[in-house]
């Protein structure tokens, strides 16, 4: 593999807000959230929709039988009319009977008898009926009375029957209000009902939320799924295992923070006895010695600090979609081998670049460039003065692969697995400064590329051989 230098790579800067500007608070930022959306209540909605059209179906209901009744009675009515002149039409003409006074309005149903000659043969009231009869049904007025009157003529007489219509239409309303006093009665039945049936349906779903809101902001338990609508139970098997995950991460994160001042602990400690140590010293000798221990100390506990906000900085994005572009791998090597070279032409190392062709992967070219440097500071930093560091990217159709091998002790295989914990040193590390959290950060920017990692013993240079595979997006660049 043939040594080559590449050229000047650019430097990372991290982009963060704009010089003045405030971050919204998380408070201010659900306040926002809540007041922007608008809310309602599931079951306020379905009571108001459920009661309106069970309103609005009872009264068309109750229309619609009134007035069907209304015309049942007048047909009813007229029925009996007719029915009352047939049977009095085969009847033996009468002699003019004595007539009693009265008002007309007094009667509900007035007969006359005329006979073939035009003589009026029965008269049942003083209402004097027209004496042209209209055969069958028609509607008179007399003396501001109006009456409903059927006429039916036979060869010896003419049979008159009315009915006062105000009797008629009290009755036929009184028939109608009975047919539509059940829908009136059961319409607030079945508005009862439907609330009462809402209301139960949806207890389990308040006491869900009463539950919730009465968690402490560190309860992440999983919430209690019993006797909730199979319509909402998909809900709360997400919400906890998105609780799940929050826990597992929020338990990760404390982790982290313990570990991290734990180490951050250590060297500061060494920073202020080599402080101490350089005051004591009054030879320029040992001054200049505490002078080099302390800046020795200084830089890996800048080093260490900065891989910290790495990880911190990959770990926040976890699980949330990076905002990834199309690019070329090889340009990411090339930047990256140029971030080390420094350290390897210090130590002699050779440090050697293989790249057979582009290879095209989505993802952000930043973090790649993290990925890849602290590959290559691992392989260094355990590569032995004068050793050899190789870095290979080979492309397939459907992958893209990066090699990185070096000439160190290696890793034990049982140790492979651990080596990417946080602040986890492998035991053939020793003699070594590092913090623990290179291959842990390499983990994580993977994970966040659905990229995979493979751990192996170099065949060729001894030491260890890691291999990350990313997908590829195409073999032609974007226009």
């Amino acid at each position: 593999m043939n040594n080559t230098k590449p050229g000047q790579g650019a430097h990372l800067s991290a982009a963060g807000p704009p010089q003045g500007a405030k971050a919204p608070s998380g408070g201010s930022a659900v306040r926002e959230a809540t007041s922007v959306g608008a809310t309602h209540s599931l079951r306020k909605r379905l009571l108001f929709f459920l009661l309106l059209a069970i309103f609005l179906a009872s009264v068309v209901q109750a229309i619609s039988a009134y007035r069907g009744a209304l015309k049942q009675a007048d047909d009813m009515f007229d029925y009996h009319l007719e029915q009352i002149a047939r049977s009095l039409r085969g009847g033996i003409p009468l002699e003019p009977p004595a007539l009693d006074g009265g008002a007309p309005g007094d009667f509900d149903f007035y007969v006359q008898i005329w006979g073939p000659d035009g003589s009026q043969i029965f008269r049942s009231a003083p209402a004097a009926l027209p004496s042209q009869a209209v055969l069958g049904f028609s509607d008179v007025k007399v003396d501001g009375v109006s009456y409903r009157v059927y006429s039916l003529q036979t060869p010896s007489q003419t049979v008159q029957i009315a009915q006062n219509m105000s009797a008629r239409l009290a009755r036929a309303r009184a028939l109608a209000a009975r047919a539509v006093l059940p829908i009136a009665l059961m319409a607030p039945l079945l508005m009862l009902v439907v609330w009462w049936v809402i209301s139960r349906s949806l207890a389990p779903v308040e006491r869900t939320r009463r539950q919730v809101a009465h968690r402490s902001a560190g309860d992440l338990s999983p919430l209690p799924g019993e006797g909730l609508p199979a319509e909402v139970r998909p809900l709360v098997d997400e919400l906890n295992l998105l609780l799940g995950r929050v826990s597992t991460a929020f338990d990760a994160q404390t982790q982290f923070v313990a570990n991290a001042a734990h180490e951050l602990r250590s060297p500061l400690t060494a920073l202020k006895l080599q402080a101490q140590a350089l005051r004591r010293n009054s030879d320029e000798a040992g001054r200049e010695a505490s002078v080099a221990r302390l800046n020795q100390g200084i830089d890996r506990a800048i080093r260490l600090v900065e891989q910290l906000l790495a990880l911190a900085r990959e770990e926040a994005g976890v699980g949330h979609p990076a905002a990834s572009e199309r690019l070329n791998l090889q340009e990411v090597v090339q930047f990256a081998v140029a971030d080390v070279l420094p350290q390897a032409q210090a130590r002699h190392i050779d440090l050697g670049v293989e790249v057979t062709e582009p290879a095209w992967i989505r993802g952000q070219r930043d973090a790649l460039r993290i990925l890849l440097r602290n590959l290559l500071d691992n392989a260094l930093k355990y590569t032995p003065p004068s050793g050899r560091v190789d870095v290979a990217l080979r492309s397939t159709a459907a992958r893209a692969v990066l090699l990185v091998e070096d000439g160190g002790p290696g890793i034990a295989a049982p140790e492979r697995a651990r080596v990417f914990d946080r602040f986890y040193r492998a035991g053939n590390g020793a003699g070594v400064s590092g913090s623990g959290l290179g291959l842990a950060i390499v983990k994580t920017i993977a994970d966040r590329h659905g990229a995979t990692l493979r751990l192996d013993q170099s065949e060729r240079l001894g030491g260890l051989l890691i291999e990350v595979q990313f997908k590829q997006a195409g073999a032609l660049p974007p226009d």
